[in-house]
């Protein structure tokens, strides 16, 4: 086979993989700014949620979270008889909210009975702000049947989100349901309490602590400070694995901070929220076990995760460091940035401007050899040359050793010569230009 032919198969290979996951998982279609929820088919019925507020706004991401797979321990009893208290921190603020409930990994129904949002009393709390306790409702009731392998999403509710604050988003199952669907390393501590006590703002009995998030994965205002959405797609080093528990210290936190200065100090930059859907350990190519997959390869859960989410106007993606380390033989880099060009396909068939990072040095971790860096430094000339992005990140050379760019600078890493420290995920964040994410995809001829 002539490597022309070979790169031909693999790009089919590819396609196949996105059609399999479009099949698999039925995703909430962007509505690029409609007020309207609607949820996911239960009993062979689609359920559609009471009109929005009168309010004037744009639908955005505040906040999300890619689902990762079935959490070990609950594939019987799920989380019955338990209250979920997820803490999750806004990108922006607004006056209306919807959440996303999901059941991806589940292998049967998940009932919930009892959902509830609020905002946060104070960081690392369970309180809530007493006045700002809602009930939600799911197309008019509190009880929703979220099949396996789907997602739901809630009926808007009335209630000022803060941005840069933490939400309160509560479910209670009290039954069975098998497998939960979760998102490990959320660098974020939430919280449980037995029976339901969803509406309980005191969060007195919410005694037990998890750094995980369940079931929910997404968080959308209506607002009047964003225009659109920025997703950013990447691995552990965007699901900030490292940065300092509870304190949103992740590159992308960063991100959103200065993005809302730039505006309220009056510079040309776009009004944007950041979500985050980095998955630790994720790769371009490869999945993991399982029907759905565990943390399946971007190029599977490149339409759910991004396609997907709200008024998306840019992607950023930072992915390809773990199909190089976890690769067992030495990996191609053609295969690699074959695996990004068919993401920033997807992406422009949507209209969707797409920024691309360089990858990152991690001499002296484990996994490092020669030949290894080798394979990066390819992949980084050709995202450098522009052959790959519409518009380029370079944290490599934001965060890289002057004196040995094969390695993190010292007060950059974590200690681990992977994943960079706080101060390493601010430089990243300082190092972009907010200036790429003006603008459009590029027409296609």
């Amino acid at each position: 086979m002539t490597r022309r032919n070979g790169y031909a198969l693999l790009s089919a290979i590819i396609a196949l993989i996105v059609a399999v996951s479009a099949a698999i998982y039925v995703g909430v279609a962007s509505d690029h700014g409609s007020a309207t929820g609607k949820s996911a088919p239960t009993n062979e019925r689609t359920q559609r949620g009471p009109a929005a507020p009168a309010s004037t706004g744009i639908w955005v991401g505040a906040w999300s979270a890619s689902p990762v797979g079935a959490e070990a321990g609950t594939e019987l009893r799920g989380m019955a008889g338990t209250s979920v208290r997820n803490v999750v921190h806004t990108s922006v603020g607004g006056t209306s909210a919807r959440i996303t409930l999901s059941n991806l990994y589940g292998q049967s129904a998940l009932t919930i009975t009892h959902a509830s949002i609020a905002v946060s009393a104070s960081a690392g709390t369970a309180a809530a702000v007493t006045d700002t306790m809602r009930r939600l409702t799911f197309a008019g009731s509190p009880r929703v049947v979220v099949p396996p392998g789907q997602q739901v999403l809630s009926d808007v509710v009335r209630l000022v989100i803060p941005g840069d604050a933490d939400v309160l988003v509560t479910t209670y199952s009290p039954t069975p349901s098998g497998p939960v669907t979760f998102h490990p390393h959320a660098r974020q501590i939430s919280f449980l309490a037995q029976g339901d006590v969803t509406e309980d703002a005191t969060g007195a009995a919410y005694t037990g602590r998890t750094g995980a998030w369940r079931y929910v994965t997404a968080l959308d205002v209506l607002s009047h400070d964003s225009d659109g959405t920025v997703v950013v797609f990447g691995d552990s080093l965007t699901d900030g694995i490292t940065s300092t528990e509870n304190a949103n210290r992740r590159w992308t936190d960063v991100l959103s901070r200065r993005l809302r200065a730039a505006v309220a100090a009056g510079e040309e930059v776009p009004r944007y929220s950041v979500v985050n859907q980095g998955i630790s350990g994720n790769q371009i190519l490869a999945s993991g076990s399982g029907r759905p997959a565990d943390n399946q390869a971007g190029v599977g859960r490149f339409r759910r995760d991004v396609l997907s989410r709200t008024n998306v106007k840019v992607v950023v993606i930072a992915l390809g460091v773990n199909d190089i380390l976890r690769n067992p033989n030495l990996a191609d880099p053609d295969r690699i940035l074959d695996g990004l060009r068919a993401l920033v396909r997807q992406a422009h068939a949507r209209g969707i401007k797409v920024v691309g990072a360089t990858l990152m040095p991690f001499q002296g971790h484990r996994g490092y050899t020669d030949d290894r860096e080798n394979v990066r430094r390819q992949i980084n000339a050709e995202i450098r040359a522009g052959k790959v992005f519409d518009a380029v990140a370079d944290f490599d050379e934001a965060v890289r050793d002057p004196y040995n760019p094969r390695r993190f600078r010292p007060d950059y890493d974590s200690g681990d010569h992977l994943h960079p420290s706080d101060k390493g995920y601010e430089q990243m964040a300082e190092s972009f230009d907010l200036q790429n994410l003006k603008g459009a995809a590029p027409a296609e001829l």
